[in-house]
């Protein structure tokens, strides 16, 4: 297949396409501005829909409406405009409702800066909405890679019936890399996709209580309520099969960085140029966010560990607390960070390590 030069938001949203959205409705915010912008031209070429919403909440509301009634449907904002989203998206999550959202983040808190952060780790990974529910969200570290996670996390949602997120943060969306577009999904595939759905989805047949009630946003019995969170928990559980993460350079590293997203991708050519000093050292890429990849962490032998240096976006650091979780005190840990629209420096990496490493 030929490469195509394209921008990161812009290659999320024809992704999306070419896995069988044909909803999209969302509102303007930088800076994923270009993902809607791409859609409204996009989606009349392939019969599909696309709706600018008066707001976030009432885009998340059409998303929850149009994949209730069995289509792939999407929608994407940054930072601030998730948060309005998160009820909806927790809706979504009650009523099992198959949909997939990106957030190209910003900084914060509240309207914070424009500029990309990764200071929304906690409210994807922990808090997306409230009610306990979880999600798959998947940190894409170059264009390509978020091409392949958007086409993915269609399938991922329809098989769980669940919200699945795309969690890319500002440099990603709006860098241009050279990309291989997936193949598009053929009208007869789309039908498919919809007519395995008829089962539990809104299409105008006879209403069935026993298959349909999960489309409704909670569950006024407590029997039912317990029922469909004990349900939920099992689910939540199976994505332990689904962990993906890049281990890079790990199986002699006396330090070993651990990062995701733009962070982890300038990380890893500090590993180059560190290597190249004879300096031993490792990168853990977790590529799901959620689930996260504690394993890669067990593997790493202590004996020849002297620390863990986590690199993120974010002050406070926030990603960290899941890095503690997985170290279990067997070293310490120590963080390079930045904030306020600043991106991650190599080397304030290559320093941190060094510092470590002597």
């Amino acid at each position: 297949m030929s490469r195509v030069f394209m921008k990161g938001c812009e290659a999320i949203a024809e992704a999306a396409v070419r896995a069988g959205c044909r909803f999209f409705a969302g509102y303007p915010i930088t800076p994923q501005n270009e993902i809607p912008e791409y859609f409204a031209r996009r989606m009349p070429e392939v019969s599909g829909t696309f709706v600018q919403g008066e707001s976030e909440v009432a885009s998340i509301s059409m998303v929850y409406g149009a994949a209730s009634a069995g289509a792939r449907a999407m929608t994407s904002s940054s930072s601030p405009g998730i948060a309005l989203k998160s009820e909806g998206i927790s809706y979504c999550a009650a009523a099992r409702i198959p949909m997939v959202y990106s957030n190209i983040s910003r900084g914060g808190p509240g309207v914070g800066s424009i500029q990309p952060a990764q200071m929304d780790y906690l409210q994807a990974t922990k808090a997306s909405g409230n009610g306990g529910f979880e999600m798959m969200v998947f940190a894409p570290a170059s264009v390509q890679e978020a091409v392949d996670m958007t086409y993915k996390a269609f399938d991922y949602a329809d098989r769980d019936r669940n919200p699945v997120l795309i969690l890319a943060d500002g440099v990603i969306g709006t860098m241009m890399e050279p990309v291989v577009l997936p193949d598009m999904k053929t009208e007869e595939e789309i039908a498919e996709i919809k007519k395995a759905k008829k089962v539990w989805s809104c299409t105008g047949h006879k209403l069935d209580y026993k298959n349909r009630a999960w489309i409704e946003p909670g569950h006024w019995l407590t029997s039912d309520m317990q029922r469909a969170n004990e349900e939920a928990e099992k689910l939540y559980e199976s994505w332990k099969a689904d962990v993906m993460v890049e281990e890079y350079e790990t199986e002699d590293a006396q330090v070993v960085i651990t990062a995701y997203g733009i962070s982890a991708r300038i990380a890893k050519s500090a590993v180059n140029i560190l290597r190249k000093e004879g300096i031993k050292v490792g990168l853990i890429r977790p590529i799901t966010l959620h689930p996260f990849p504690y394993d890669s962490f067990d593997r790493l032998d202590y004996k020849k560990v002297k620390a863990v240096l986590d690199v993120e976006m974010s002050i406070p650091a926030q990603f960290v607390q899941d890095v503690e979780i997985a170290v279990k005190d067997r070293c310490p840990i120590h963080t390079c960070l930045c904030s306020g629209g600043n991106i991650m420096s190599r080397e304030s990496i290559i320093e941190s390590v060094r510092k470590i490493y002597s």
